[in-house]
């Protein structure tokens, strides 16, 4: 599979569950866990969010993003990622190592799309690259400073090719 379809496809990933959940309510919800403070975020989510707007998606227009921060203090992650899963938010995008595998233990229904620059495989966040299973994707790199705009572009035009 070519990079470009790879990537196509987990933008699809993003957006399948916002067009399943928009159905049902007036405004889907993303949840968006890190292990960080806002500040050290600000080029990740100025990323994420002109990936959605790409989409079609506009935060605070027909999106809202419910952000979770844990300001390097690992032990409450757990915690705020429960609270998203409270919040029935359709899709948790979990940046990091330690949000990631915190949201895959918080809920194994809600769709939970992760960045991370080790092998999701030896973590355990997913059974394998080509079928993660369950309800974890996303993407890594050895190169985790590389995640920039067109990643969350990809990520959100996955979204929309699925049903």
């Amino acid at each position: 599979m070519k990079r470009r379809e790879f990537i196509a496809l987990l933008g699809g990933a993003v957006s399948w569950p916002l067009t399943a959940r928009a159905q049902q309510s007036a405004m889907p919800v993303i949840g968006f866990l890190r292990n960080s403070s806002p500040d050290a975020s600000t080029n990740l989510l100025a990323a994420l969010r002109r990936g959605l707007n790409e989409a079609g998606y506009i935060e605070g227009q027909n999106l809202a993003i419910e952000y979770r921060w844990s300001n390097n203090r690992s032990d409450r992650l757990g915690a705020l990622a429960a609270d998203l899963v409270r919040r029935q938010c359709a899709l948790i995008v979990a940046a990091g190592n330690a949000a990631a595998l915190a949201a895959k233990a918080a809920t194994p229904t809600i769709p939970i799309v992760f960045t991370t620059g080790d092998d999701p495989i030896q973590i355990d966040l997913v059974a394998s690259l080509n079928r993660p299973g369950g309800n974890v994707t996303g993407i890594f790199s050895t190169r985790a400073q590389t995640w920039n705009r067109s990643n969350w572009s990809c990520c959100a035009r996955l979204c929309q090719m699925l049903p």
